[in-house]
């Protein structure tokens, strides 16, 4: 039986669970009609997570997103309130769903997290695979031309879930972690070691090796182990 956000409530433990579950499929977005499922919709009842992700969900650039190490989008309620505070123009875009999460949860943030840990969620199994990282079509999701670099800057980014073991989740399912294999790399070091430091052949040859990280980020750690750089994420990051 799914452990749910009252069970771990009533017996006293922290809680952190799905507030909110989403899925979407592709739709024009901004003037030059981007496919994006950025706007996903609230879903009541519960959803087969499968290795590609959860059922009825789609993604608008397979390239870039989705597959076995992004199947499932989560970001932290715990942020909105600050977007809200730092951008009040712009407050009435801050609510759940807004980043295309598929997941709108409580009790977690980046802060929380290391690269590899393991949660049951109802009756399926995720891994943190990596953060994410945000795209220019945040400008034009939050009408703002620097929404997607803010989003990196603060490190309020979101992180994607690999699925190791199928299951049904829904909205009040409590995380339960039950691996953390790596200890010393939260996402918010991870943060840093992206986007802030010099890149330190130790450091990279560490991040590397971890067990569970994603292929994509694997690979960018060979490169930055030959170049010895930090990347220029202006590409990305502005369109």
């Amino acid at each position: 039986m799914a452990d749910t956000r009252d069970d771990r409530l009533r017996a006293g433990k922290t809680a952190a669970w799905v507030a909110e579950l989403r899925i979407g499929a592709p739709a024009p977005l901004g003037p030059q009609g981007a496919p994006s499922s950025i706007r996903r919709k609230r879903v009541e009842g519960r959803v087969k997570a499968l290795p590609l992700g959860l059922v009825g969900d789609r993604v608008g650039d397979p390239v870039h997103h989705g597959g076995l190490d992004k199947a499932i989008h989560a970001y932290s309620l715990a942020h909105y309130p600050i977007w809200k505070r730092e951008f009040p123009e712009s407050a009435a875009h801050f609510v759940p769903g807004a980043f295309g999460e598929n997941l709108a949860v409580e009790g977690l943030t980046e802060r929380d997290l290391c690269i590899g840990d393991v949660f049951t969620l109802g009756s399926a199994r995720l891994q943190v695979s990596q953060a994410r990282q945000p795209c220019w079509k945040l400008n034009i999701r939050f009408e703002r031309r620097d929404m997607s670099r803010q989003v990196q800057d603060s490190g309020r980014t979101g992180w994607y879930f690999r699925v190791l073991e199928p299951g049904e989740i829904g909205a009040g399912d409590a995380f339960a972690r039950i691996a953390r294999p790596n200890p010393s790399w939260p996402l918010d070091r991870v943060w840093r070691f992206l986007y802030r430091e010099r890149p330190e052949t130790e450091a990279i040859e560490e991040f590397r090796a971890l067990e569970g990280l994603s292929a994509s980020w694997r690979a960018l750690a060979e490169k930055r182990l030959k170049t010895r750089t930090l990347e220029d994420w202006s590409r990305r990051l502005d369109g």
